[in-house]
């Protein structure tokens, strides 16, 4: 099912933050932030072939499904590729881990039954081409998984954002950008929204630039 296409080359090259991610941001640490229960709430009852982009370490991978039948996981970082091919070792759903940008996905168009973007979408270079790869790659009807942070409704919150994202943040982050909108960007890439609710993480404590975030499901229009 995979297709050779050309991938642009030094995309996605960020070893430092790579390994500080690896080792600093694993299953303990999605626990005790609450982000391991948003993710098995974003990935409960989804079915078929997916496809998810940014996997990073495979933080996901335990929490998909029974009814998923086998996972492309596409992650540009080759340090993070690995982890996350270890990790897809000890999970019962068969997994993939193959190289790829989210710009450019290697594989066939409407070739998956779900399409996954979790804390990804803050750090892709163009995130309209993004989403649109993923809305070709999904069958008519086939579900957008999202969980991502991204801009906050406060004026005073909102200003820290622009300016770390304009500054040192992306930098130290690996691409990362602290203030986009995930939900008008999956919208404008012609997604409807089929279910959404906002969040603050952690849940508890001080709020951070990348607290304000969605968790939802959208659709690819057609049957």
């Amino acid at each position: 099912m995979l297709q050779r296409r050309r991938i642009p080359q030094g995309t996605v090259h960020h070893p430092v933050f790579a390994r500080f991610y690896a080792s600093c941001c694993g299953p303990a640490a999605d626990a005790r932030a609450g982000v391991a229960g948003l993710r098995k709430e974003l990935l409960t009852g989804a079915t078929g072939r997916v496809i998810e982009v940014g996997a990073g370490p495979g933080l996901n991978f335990p929490h998909y499904p029974g009814t998923v039948s086998e996972v492309v996981a596409i992650e540009p970082e080759s340090t993070l590729r690995e982890v996350a091919r270890s990790a897809a070792a000890h999970v019962e759903v068969p997994v993939d881990v193959v190289p790829g940008v989210a710009e450019a996905l290697p594989v066939k168009s409407e070739a998956f039954d779900t399409a996954v973007a979790s804390l990804v979408l803050c750090s892709v270079r163009d995130v309209q081409r993004a989403l649109m790869e993923l809305r070709r790659v999904l069958r008519p009807g086939g579900e957008l998984r999202f969980f991502e942070h991204g801009r906050a409704a406060g004026r005073g919150l909102a200003a820290v954002q622009w300016s770390l994202d304009h500054t040192v943040w992306p930098l130290l982050m690996g691409g990362c950008h602290t203030g986009r909108d995930p939900l008008g960007e999956i919208r404008g890439a012609g997604f409807e929204v089929v279910r959404m609710r906002r969040l603050k993480v952690p849940e508890r404590g001080p709020t951070l630039p990348t607290s304000p975030a969605v968790l939802g499901m959208a659709r690819r229009p057609g049957k």
